[in-house]
């Protein structure tokens, strides 16, 4: 008789227990990992909570210090001088004012003007990757690493056209950073820049890519470029934008802002785009492109419509230079291209690269429509002008 007692005490304890835990769990349910959403009212009535998971199998990393540690090293402060010489009076400088008077009126003043950058090892040999507008006309150069040394460094080759530029410098035991692949990148991944904003010393802000192959923003010739909210300012161009494992995806840029600071909108050069042109800056000194000879414009849906386009792709050319190649393949003002080598152009960006893309001497097949009706040209790729004469 007494085992059955304790046996309906202990059940009816149980019993209690169970009991009371739902009851703790329904009134304070984030105890057991679980929280009810924000009650919504609409129209006046309330909407019943919804219970959202903490996410216990949250598996991202503590801390990002690995990463840095690994690619730190190997970003660079950039500092420039470069002595700006500026006349008294315009009117000296005038070529009839010259003619009649000379020099002897005219007195010239000197001003050095200094400004900061960012950059990134890219080779134990010396190799530094920066932006064309971080040394552009400077007439000093001096990188300095994390670990305190210092140097002076030369332009290897600037493509004005990419807003690239490859330094070189002399020093033993250079780290250089791990190369990633941008291509490889989501919109959501973490991403962190590097580099020397307003000249206060390394800095290292951390944020997400906010999308990628973003283009028409004016910025460069050619434009393919990441957009990240991790904080960019004044300082950080040519610093480096890596992942999560400290490897190197984009070559900060630019930052869209209305106050100068940053507004969690910048831009990085990614590393694909990077690459290419280093290694032709390396190897022959300058970036060869393929050129036409043409002016493109995209294709307005009010074009498309007329011209009974359904997906409105395609570019139509405005102009044509005079005995350039496409002038000597027959393609005329007026041209709507739609496919290069059977593959679908979606606009005059995506056009232009892939000419650019191209190797001088080598052929492509145009088609498109002219005067509404199809047509084929062959051309012979040419050599894209300098944007600037060569250093």
């Amino acid at each position: 008789m007494p085992s059955k007692r304790l046996s309906a005490f202990v059940f009816q304890s149980v019993i209690a227990g169970l009991v009371a835990a739902a009851a703790i769990l329904v009134l304070w349910p984030e105890i057991g990992g679980i929280r009810p959403a924000v009650i919504e009212v609409h129209d006046g009535t309330a909407l019943r909570p919804t219970p959202v998971s903490l996410g216990r199998g949250w598996n991202g990393p503590l801390s990002y210090a690995d990463a840095v540690d690994r690619a730190a090293p190997a970003v660079v402060n950039i500092y420039t001088r470069k002595i700006i010489t500026e006349r008294n009076n315009p009117l000296f400088a005038d070529p009839m004012f010259q003619y009649f008077f000379g020099d002897r009126f005219s007195r010239q003043k000197k001003h050095l003007q200094t400004s900061l950058g960012s950059g990134v090892i890219v080779s134990s040999q010396g190799y530094v990757l920066t932006n064309n507008h971080v040394v552009d006309g400077a007439d000093e150069i001096q990188v300095m690493l994390k670990d305190g040394r210092t140097a002076a460094a030369h332009i290897v080759g600037v493509d004005p056209d990419t807003d690239l530029a490859v330094l070189y410098i002399h020093l033993p035991r250079l780290p250089s950073i791990v190369i990633g692949d941008s291509r490889a990148l989501r919109v959501g991944d973490v991403v962190l820049a590097i580099g020397n904003p307003f000249g206060v010393g390394q800095t290292v802000t951390q944020g997400i890519v906010s999308a990628t192959g973003r283009s028409h923003l004016g910025i460069n010739t050619f434009e393919n470029f990441i957009q990240t909210d991790a904080a960019i300012n004044p300082g950080n161009s040519g610093g480096a934008l890596i992942n999560a494992r400290g490897e190197l995806v984009g070559i900060n840029t630019a930052i869209y802002s209305r106050s100068g600071g940053s507004q969690g909108i910048g831009f990085a050069i990614p590393e694909s785009l990077a690459r290419g042109v280093m290694k032709q800056i390396i190897e022959q000194g300058r970036v060869v492109r393929g050129w036409l000879g043409i002016e493109a414009q995209d294709v307005t849906p009010a074009m498309a419509r007329a011209l009974g386009l359904a997906d409105g792709r395609g570019i139509v050319i405005a102009g044509v230079l005079k005995d350039g190649p496409a002038d000597r393949a027959g393609l005329k003002p007026g041209d709507l291209v739609t496919h290069i080598d059977g593959v679908t152009i979606p606009n005059a960006t995506d056009a232009l690269t892939r000419i650019a893309a191209r190797a001088p001497g080598t052929r492509i097949h145009l088609r498109g429509l002219r005067d509404g009706r199809p047509f084929e040209a062959d051309a012979t790729i040419g050599r894209r002008p300098a944007t600037r004469a060569a250093r």
